[in-house]
């Protein structure tokens, strides 16, 4: 229960907020028998924040690198941010953790990710202490402080900070939004969705996906959140909100209307290369960087622009038109949240943090972009000719793309790499904007230079509501925040920068910084796997004075080996206080719950039965049937077989999966490999009145050959193999199967395909119109 207290303690500065929840106000006993008798006590009220606390709103992009917005020096339109740098400022040396849950676990607690046991994203959490998906007791979140001090709290769009055994609809919910603070949450939980068929959770339940027309998930967030603020002006009009606003933009899958999209047609025909350049006089123009910054070559893992054929250039020119339409369309519905605050008078008041990105721009598209994105989480390097028969579909419901990595790089001047290389600012460092009108003062130098963290954006909350840190919450000792406020530099363009000291770690790309100096190891290209570097024991080490180098371009390791020996000492020290070791550089093997050694929801089961009503599980809520040989029996009854309809059960969407489903009394399963091959197996004859079962048995292929791309004997194909009521009704080779993933979000249902459609034979969610009594999955050694 969220604390009440005495109307007399409302304003009573002794109130102790570093204990939370503020103890209720002992009530006064009476003797007299006759309550007319009595004076009434004043009435109990809810908590409210210190005299002047703002409100707060916290947008946190996904997936964009430095110089995308022309903000920073970028081609993508982004009125709103530039109106919001206009009205405040621009931090231009803010960092993240170069990936994207570890960026939302440090952004709403204060604390290091590595603290938060988030070292990685939550799909790969490990056994191991920084790496357990879990965060602890004694790290309370920021929403949670927040209301219990008396605000009004709200969550839309991405979270991605539940380990995921717990997201499914009977796991442990501890960690979900309505646990850690939040009132209100409406998004999904998982590292993406998809745009146009979103699978979502409204509080904690599981909904609909939405199906109107012309329907988009930003558009959607952009409206709960309007409702839920005009809702608070409404009613609560004298306590402050803080929202949390997280699109699930510009992460894969790139979906936008295609007027969005349109907008950007031969925006970008010059190349990756020749934008790069461009990009970087322009921030060089725009001051966003030191006119004397140096740019690096491009890696040598990206083709040159000249050396693409025509082909690959309409395919990847229309990749970045995509991606282009997207981040501006996601721009344009925060500017009606904006509106929304201004049409109510409470803009003014209102804290803005506008956080473009919550790591660099992503190369997960690898070399070729792709047409379906699920492809890089299973091995698969997709065919540029798939891509371009289907150009006319990138970025509508029918793709589910990434574009190519030579425009993360691009996206990510003047910086080297990109998303994931937490050891380099194209991974780590993010344009910010900042605005405040009652407690910024308009000043002609708006750019802040202060080097800064997500980490500060708790303290900084904090400092601004004039909260303190709680020393205790919900009774549980908490430890101190890792970040430092950096309200001073609001109205003091050269405060001094209070963050000293940062670590960065990820997948084995490490980094420390120290006053000025940055020492770091590029262990591995996201792109590439890690076998073909350096083991972490042979990895070099270089140094950079980021005083007078602010892009990362000069070396000097050599010229100050002192120095480098100090900064890696003090690595050490952050990554043993921080629980950074041993670092695991793992990739898509930490996907693989039993390679990972994580906690599973089904700890060791090899068998689970299911029943009617069964749906939005998640992946890590269901047996992991991936590369292995597996039965699956189902018992449904129809009192009219003709008119029997709908699937029986399905795992994954659109893009990969698989599906047992009825259609005009025939059963069919059909295994769904990325979109790329569909492969149904319907049976010869149909379902008989009354009871009916039907038996699917898959033989994985051990020592076949192998689907494209895969290896390790992962992705392989098998006999799959149909039973009706005892007979064999049909059978069928499956070439390829899902190696890693099905899906970061579209999960398994019985009665049901919500979210995206497995097979093209039907419409999501093809409801079954007929009985279902159990499905019973099992796993074949």
């Amino acid at each position: 229960m969220f604390a009440l207290i005495a109307t007399r303690c409302l304003a009573d500065s002794t109130v102790d907020r570093t204990q939370l929840p503020i103890p209720d106000v002992e009530p006064k006993g009476y003797t007299e028998l006759d309550v007319r008798n009595v004076e009434p006590p004043e009435p109990y009220k809810a908590l409210k924040p210190p005299e002047g606390a703002p409100n707060v709103i916290v947008f946190l992009l996904d997936d964009v690198g430095f110089g995308q917005s022309t903000l920073f020096g970028g081609l993508v339109e982004m009125p709103t941010l530039d109106a919001i740098a206009e009205q405040g400022l621009v931090y231009n040396r803010f960092h993240t953790t170069a990936v994207c849950s570890a960026t939302r676990t440090a952004l709403l607690t204060g604390r290091n990710h590595h603290q938060n046991n988030m070292g990685s994203i939550a799909e790969t959490a490990t056994a191991f202490p920084g790496n357990t998906g879990m965060r602890p007791n004694y790290i309370a979140a920021l929403p949670k402080i927040l209301r219990y001090n008396g605000y009004k709290t709200a969550m839309f769009g991405k979270n991605h900070e539940i380990p995921p055994w717990q997201t499914g609809p009977a796991g442990d919910q501890t960690l979900w939004p309505s646990q850690v603070g939040f009132e209100k949450f409406y998004g999904f939980f998982g590292g993406e969705t998809d745009q146009f068929q979103p699978v979502l959770v409204d509080g904690v339940t599981r909904i609909k996906t939405p199906r109107t027309e012309g329907y988009h998930f930003t558009t959607d967030m952009a409206n709960q959140t309007i409702d839920w603020l005009n809702l608070q002006h409404s009613y609560n009009a004298d306590r402050p909100f803080f929202v949390y606003f997280a699109p699930g933009a510009a992460h894969a899958p790139h979906h936008a209307p295609k007027e969005w999209i349109d907008k950007y047609k031969g925006k970008f025909d010059m190349g990756w290369d020749a934008l790069r350049k461009e990009v970087f006089e322009r921030q060089k123009k725009l001051g966003v960087i030191p006119k004397d910054t140096i740019l690096p070559p491009m890696p040598d893992g990206v083709a040159r622009w000249s050396s693409l054929t025509s082909d690959e250039k309409k395919i990847f020119t229309r990749q970045m038109e995509v991606y282009a339409g997207y981040l501006a369309h996601t721009d344009h519905e925060i500017g009606r949240v904006v509106d929304s605050l201004k049409k109510t008078g409470e803009f003014d008041n209102t804290l803005i943090f506008y956080i473009v990105g919550d790591n660099g721009a992503s190369a997960e598209g690898n070399r070729n972009g792709s047409f379906n994105s699920l492809a890089f989480y299973n091995g698969i390097e997709e065919d540029p000719k798939f891509i371009l028969d289907n150009l006319d579909k990138l970025g509508s419901e029918d793709s589910f793309g990434h574009y190519a990595k030579g425009w993360a790089i691009a996206g990510d001047t003047p910086f080297v790499w990109m998303k994931g290389t937490a050891s380099d600012f194209g991974g780590s460092r993010n344009g910010m904007a900042v605005s405040w009108p009652d407690g910024i003062k308009k000043d002609k130098n708006v750019i802040r230079d202060q080097w800064t963290h997500v980490v500060d954006i708790a303290p900084t909350v904090l400092d601004v509501a004039k909260l303190p840190e709680p020393k205790e919450v919900d009774g549980v000792k908490q430890i101190p925040m890792a970040g430092k406020s950096f309200v001073a530099s609001f109205n003091q363009p050269n405060a001094e920068s209070k963050h000293k000291v940062q670590y960065f770690e990820l997948g084995g790309n490490r980094a420390i910084y120290k006053d000025g100096w940055f020492a770091r190891v590029i262990h591995w290209p996201l792109w590439e796997d890690t076998k073909k570097f350096s083991t972490l024991q042979d990895d070099k080490w270089e140094l950079f004075d980021i005083t007078k180098d602010f892009s990362l371009a000069n070396n000097v390791a050599d010229k100050y080996p002192d120095k480098l020996k100090e900064m890696q000492k003090l690595f050490d020290q952050e990554a043993f206080d921080n629980h950074v070791y041993p670092i695991d550089d793992r990739t898509l093997e930490r996907m693989n719950a039993e390679i990972a050694g994580r906690p599973d929801a089904m700890f060791g089961k090899k068998t689970l039965t299911l029943y009617s009503g069964a749906k939005g599980i998640p992946e890590n809520s269901f047996l992991n049937i991936k590369n292995k040989s597996f039965d699956l029996t189902a018992k449904i009854s129809t009192d009219n077989v003709k008119d029997t309809n709908g699937v029986i059960i399905a795992q994954g969407g659109n893009f990969a999966g698989w599906s047992l489903y009825v259609k005009n009394g025939v059963p069919t399963f059909e295994y769904n490999w990325l979109g790329y091959e569909y492969t149904p197996i319907t049976s010869k004859s149909p379902l008989k009145q009354g009871d009916n079962e039907i038996v699917v048995k898959f033989r994985y292929d051990e020592n076949g050959k192998g689907g494209k791309g895969n290896n390790a004997g992962l992705g392989k194909g098998g006999n799959a193999y149909l039973y009706l009521n005892g007979n064999l009704v049909g059978e069928k080779f499956i070439p390829n199967t899902i190696a890693s993933l099905y899906s970061l979000d579209d999960g398994v249902g019985v009665g049901e395909d919500e979210g995206g459609a497995v097979s093209k034979a039907y419409k999501a969610p093809f409801i079954f119109n007929q009985d279902i009594e159990s499905v019973t999955t099992s796993i074949v050694d």
